[in-house]
């Protein structure tokens, strides 16, 4: 067959078809082996190889998928790959075109976790909720000594609060030996009776990192630990979207290092605005008042006099008083003496026998009418008294008394109605008609 015969592709055209081919009859597909010649350009794009202990394969990871991607993709990593097999046609490069990476194993560990998060949710290890002191006295810190989350944690501690006291206890916080590490420095802390847990408080962090390194906080006995904590623990380990055990049994779980320092202390800058503020109200609210009471002062210094002139208006005063006095006493003496003149002219006409003797009839028919009524006021009074005591009489006892009826009392002056209120030998006082008789009861008698 000769190549007139044939049909003759361009390089471009081949790579074409070859890539057309392989995504046509491959699809998608999952693939596992280990990263190696990760790189990281300035487009975002993610560039590795995937391989095995046989081959190797160049993947491309675009940027649109590898910020939905957790996993850290570093070299030597064991990953699970989905995506789609394809070629770069400019330098005919087979590849395969990522859509999702994942640790490998990172189903069984998942499956772990929500097993023991199911079991430590049942026994309620998930229960703390007390309120953390804010700010607290002493924040103790577990944490490895050179991670960025305690760098990112002490600087914004000292940004918001500097008097914060904060003492670092340095943690492993990743491997086989973080947990123990960390559950035997929470209970040497726990044991400190300088520690107040209404004053004091625990922070356990750490910066993000995939499910394997972060797996050292879902260990059970941490998380119990944790929860039987006599200091209140507050929990940040990884990103927002990184979740352990650790967080669950925490009293408070912040999403990061950062904002878990954010929320254990006070901002400086937030206080000092408000203290301005308060500063500013009363500084305006010292001003109004000191108007006000200028103003008051004002006003009363307008009414206030002197002394000297209260003295002279109350001198004028009682010397007008004093005048008038003088005057209504002269005026007053006039007067008397011209009524003395005129009654003792009038005295001097009138015939003082005569007058005499004209009081003295007068007074001698007033004893005559006193004398009358008197008698007469008398009898009136003695008739109603004999009436009175007619009709006391018809109801008095002592009436009855006199028809030869007798009250029976006892010792003590209770009148006695029946038979039964007495019992023999007790002495009795009978009130008769005249006179009373003392008793002494023999026998009682019923109807």
């Amino acid at each position: 067959m000769t190549a007139s015969n044939t049909a003759i592709f361009s390089v471009s055209e081949l790579n074409l078809k070859a890539r057309k081919a392989l995504e046509r009859n491959m699809g998608e597909v999952w693939v596992e082996g280990e990263l190696s010649n990760v790189s990281r350009p300035a487009s975002g794009h993610i560039y590795f190889t995937l391989k095995d202990d046989r081959a190797q394969i160049r993947c491309a990871l675009f940027r649109q998928r590898a910020r939905f991607v957790a996993a850290p993709m570093r070299d030597g990593d064991q990953v699970k790959l989905r995506g789609r097999v394809s070629l770069f046609e400019p330098r005919g490069d087979y590849q395969l075109i990522a859509e999702a990476v994942q640790a490998a194993g990172l189903g069984e560990l998942l499956a772990a976790y929500e097993r023991l998060k199911v079991q430590l949710e049942s026994e309620g290890m998930f229960a703390n909720a007390r309120s953390l002191p804010f700010p607290p006295r002493k924040i103790l810190i577990l944490s490895s000594a050179s991670g960025a989350a305690i760098r990112d944690v002490l600087a914004v501690l000292a940004a918001r609060w500097p008097l914060a006291d904060v003492t670092l206890i340095p943690v492993p916080v990743q491997g086989a030996e973080a947990a123990p590490a960390m559950i035997s420095a929470l209970g040497l802390l726990n044991r400190q009776a300088r520690l107040d847990p209404d004053q004091d408080v625990v922070l356990i962090t750490r910066g993000g990192g995939s499910l394997e390194d972060l797996w050292a906080f879902n260990n059970e006995h941490l998380a119990r630990a944790i929860f039987h904590s006599r200091l209140p623990v507050m929990s940040a380990v990884g990103h927002e979207v990184d979740v352990t055990l650790a967080d669950f049994a925490a009293d408070m779980r912040a999403p990061t290092p950062s904002a878990a320092a954010e929320r254990l202390v006070p901002d400086q800058k937030a206080l000092k605005h408000q203290l301005s503020q308060l500063e500013n109200r009363l500084r305006r609210a010292m001003q109004a008042r000191l108007e006000r009471d200028s103003q008051r002062l004002d006003t009363l210094r307008a009414r206030l006099r002197h002394p000297g002139e209260q003295l002279d208006r109350q001198r004028q005063h009682v010397t007008a008083l004093y005048q008038r006095l003088q005057r209504a006493m002269q005026q007053s003496v006039q007067q008397q003496q011209a009524r003395v003149t005129q009654l003792s002219k009038r005295l001097a006409s009138q015939d003082m026998a005569r007058l005499h003797r004209a009081e003295q009839e007068h007074i001698s028919q007033l004893q005559r009418r006193l004398a009358s009524a008197m008698q007469r006021a008398l009898e009136v009074r003695q008739a109603r008294l004999s009436s009175a005591a007619r009709e006391l009489n018809a109801i008095s006892p002592l009436a009855v008394l006199g028809r030869g009826y007798a009250i029976a009392q006892d010792e003590q002056g209770h009148v006695i109605r029946r038979a039964e209120d007495t019992a023999p030998g007790q002495k009795l006082s009978l009130r008769l008609g005249e006179g009373r008789l003392n008793v002494e009861v023999k026998r009682r008698y019923k109807k």
